[in-house]
């Protein structure tokens, strides 16, 4: 789904990395249309000639960042052979979890409206951790032919415990806890890769 009118890919990524930074130094309460327009130095009424309102922006924000780790999971395939496998798991889960800061999926997750929206994206085909999961799977299976995983490894079942962690971290997590997030992981993905 796609925001109204929204013609210039760069305001619209003005608008969501403003909303980012409003949320991150002033909390998600400060999220306000004018609050973003002043952030990304814009037209005060921008943000509503190209979104129904702050709801559907802030919809659009979150699947626009899932869409975004999506594309990230998908280029997995293109670090086949290189780094470490561990490395290369932990760079993706790195970014979707730098991509949906802990306040701004809150925000979305308590407004009805922006939640209504969000899944209605996801209904209609927008990436979500699905996309991930499938993506890390693909991936996982092409280093299982390449032989740097064991080829008895379950690799759907490594992606799962892996997306599913990630979700887990992304809805519990606060803004502080970015260290522990990455020990986490590193710690997971030493179980599910076996070393």
């Amino acid at each position: 789904m796609s925001p109204r009118g929204v013609a210039i890919p760069d305001l619209r990524e003005r608008l969501f990395s403003a909303a980012e930074r409003v949320v991150a130094r002033d909390g998600a309460a400060a999220l306000t249309s004018r609050a973003v327009t002043s952030e990304a130095d814009c037209a005060k009424g921008v943000l509503h000639t190209h979104f129904s309102g702050l709801d559907e922006f802030v919809a659009e924000l979150v699947l626009d960042r899932f869409a975004r780790s999506a594309r990230q999971a998908e280029a997995l395939r293109a670090e086949v052979g290189r780094a470490t496998v561990a490395e290369n798991l932990q760079g993706v889960v790195g970014t979707l979890l730098e991509s949906l800061p802990p306040a701004v999926v809150g925000l979305a997750m308590t407004r009805p409206a922006a939640a209504s929206h969000t899944r209605e994206g996801f209904r209609s085909g927008a990436p979500a951790f699905d996309a991930i999961q499938h993506a890390v799977t693909a991936y996982l299976q092409a280093e299982q032919a390449a032989g740097r995983i064991p080829a008895v490894s379950d690799a759907g079942a490594i992606a799962l415990a892996l997306v599913g962690t990630t979700h887990h971290l992304l809805m519990t997590r606060g803004p502080a806890e970015a260290t522990d997030t990455a020990a986490t992981t590193r710690r997971l993905l030493a179980v599910l890769l076996g070393g």
